[in-house]
């Protein structure tokens, strides 16, 4: 079995790139946005890169690339694999010239590829129909400036899965839906409550085995400051954001949840129902419903003042910048964004459909399906500025600093978790971004 903060990334349910993010951090310079592509013939041969995922999407995608170069003459689409580990290194070390004409990115990646030339707008050599089908949660991720650089086959949530059978012993009330979701303080009660009836009083997992000053502890605990009502980063900035006082009383919250937590070592916490609650995403269904049958339940997260909030956002598609047969690119994406092979690499890795009608026919995700609320939380997106109470899904910040915002963020809230005070440890970090946004002229795209 896959432990540590590879786990929930080799399942492909969520693009949480890890050791990748900092190694972009070093890219400078950037050419910006006035990269283009050249439309070319639309025939011809086209080169394509991927991700090495697990097995059952590597099958998935090669056979959606057979099907695409059976179903017309005109184009004959190449896909090389690459290791998962050694990917997003790949596309920074390559020259855009000699990168190929479609491409795989994890969505936190983006922005830094288009800030250093390496993809280009798709919006011309897309479809209509295809971009129109995309859910605004994943349209959300891949745009700047008015410009999509990139669509995903499939999205990423978080959630609160709970045990109803052991929360019902402890009376605990839960919440039904987004619209009633547990207050922070009502949370705190909760926690309280299952301790009273539990042997070790270790009652909450947090997937600590992932590690918190990883790419996990920005995806899984940034909601708590956007609920919060602050912001990883505001208008190019994190001071007075990131470190609001509402944030550090947030943070605080969190940090005194720690009693409540299991360390989950061996990441069966919550299977082996040692815990009633387990704060993680949508990857962990398969395993949970194994274990807990009917009393698995579905609860989005904590409220801290702003509304519920859920990260989101996951590996995408898009054109290389050095093409030459852009209209041939197009037409391959519009074949691999359709539902039928949509359909398939969902099945095969169990995440969020990321198209409108592959999403209504999920089994999973559809209306009245067991993670209808993940796809409830991607039908109200923020993308990643404007954090209102009425929306739930927010985009991690699409600049080409967020290396630098990720780092910063997850070190402050580990440090906060292994006991630091919030406010100081907030400071510091808000103080760290904006001085290497400073460094680099706010890492504005030309």
């Amino acid at each position: 079995m896959i432990t540590g903060p590879r786990r929930y990334r080799r399942t492909g349910l969520t693009a949480l790139a890890l050791l990748p993010l900092t190694a972009l951090a070093a890219c400078g310079g950037g050419g910006g946005s006035g990269a283009s592509a050249e439309e070319g013939s639309g025939k011809g041969t086209i080169s394509i890169w991927a991700h090495q995922g697990q097995a059952g999407e590597a099958t998935a995608l090669q056979n959606a690339v057979k099907s695409f170069n059976s179903s017309q003459s005109d184009i004959k689409a190449e896909l090389k694999l690459i290791p998962e580990n050694d990917y997003t290194k790949t596309i920074t070390a390559t020259d855009a010239s000699e990168l190929p004409d479609v491409l795989e990115f994890d969505g936190p990646t983006m922005a830094n590829f288009v800030y250093n030339s390496k993809l280009a707008p798709v919006d011309d050599y897309l479809s209509a129909k295809t971009l129109d089908n995309a859910t605004d949660a994943i349209k959300a991720q891949g745009e700047i400036d008015g410009k999509h650089y990139g669509l995903g086959m499939f999205d990423s949530g978080l959630g609160m899965y709970a045990n109803k059978k052991l929360l019902d012993a402890a009376g605990v009330k839960y919440p039904t839906s987004l619209d009633d979701a547990w207050t922070a303080a009502e949370f705190g009660k909760a926690l309280d409550a299952l301790k009273a009836k539990d042997s070790d009083g270790k009652v909450l997992d947090i997937s600590e085995q992932y590690g918190l000053a990883t790419e996990w502890g920005t995806y899984g605990f940034s909601p708590i400051v956007w609920s919060a009502g602050g912001a990883l980063l505001k208008d190019g900035k994190a001071e007075g954001a990131l470190d609001s006082p509402d944030v550090v009383s947030a943070l605080k919250t969190f940090q005194s949840w720690k009693t409540y937590v299991d360390p989950n070592t061996d990441g069966n916490a919550f299977a082996k129902k040692k815990v009633a609650l387990s704060w993680v995403g949508h990857w962990m269904y398969p395993a949970y419903s194994e274990a807990l049958g009917d009393d698995l339940v579905v609860l989005p997260l904590p409220d801290f003042g702003n509304g519920p909030k859920t990260g989101q956002g996951s590996w995408a598609w898009g054109i290389g910048a050095g093409t030459k047969n852009a209209k041939a690119a197009g037409a391959f994406l519009d074949y691999l964004l359709n539902d039928t092979n949509v359909g398939a690499m969902t099945k095969a890795n169990g995440a969020v459909p990321a198209t409108r009608s592959a999403l209504a026919k999920s089994e999973l995700y559809q209306q009245g399906g067991p993670l209808q609320l993940f796809a409830d939380q991607l039908a109200k997106p923020c993308g990643d500025s404007d954090i209102s109470e009425s929306c739930v899904a927010v985009t991690r910040p699409v600049t080409a600093g967020y290396p630098t915002v990720t780092a910063k963020f997850n070190e402050a809230l580990n440090s906060v978790y292994g006991g630091t005070d919030p406010k100081e440890a907030l400071e510091k970090a808000a103080r760290a971004i904006d001085q290497d946004f400073s460094d680099n002229a706010g890492y504005e795209i030309p």
